[in-house]
């Protein structure tokens, strides 16, 4: 099967009004799409990945914590 390839100018432009958009937008309406989109991600994932990206979350959580306490 050959990828199709997509037309530049189409891209540029379609980019730019999503730039457009996401200057508009408060950063609470930012917040519930990127809220929608991780929920739709997380549907299409299969548990122990779930889990996976869970603990690193954790970990990353905790690694800060420690480096605040440190200053």
């Amino acid at each position: 099967m050959v990828a199709k390839k997509k037309n530049p100018n189409a891209v540029a432009l379609g980019s730019r009004g999503g730039k457009a958009r996401a200057e508009r937008l408060s950063a609470d309406e930012l917040s519930a799409i990127g809220k929608k989109g991780a929920m739709e991600r997380l549907k299409s994932l299969s548990g122990s990945k779930r889990k996976e990206i869970a603990r690193k979350a954790v970990k990353a959580r905790w690694a800060k914590a420690r480096k605040l306490e440190e200053k």
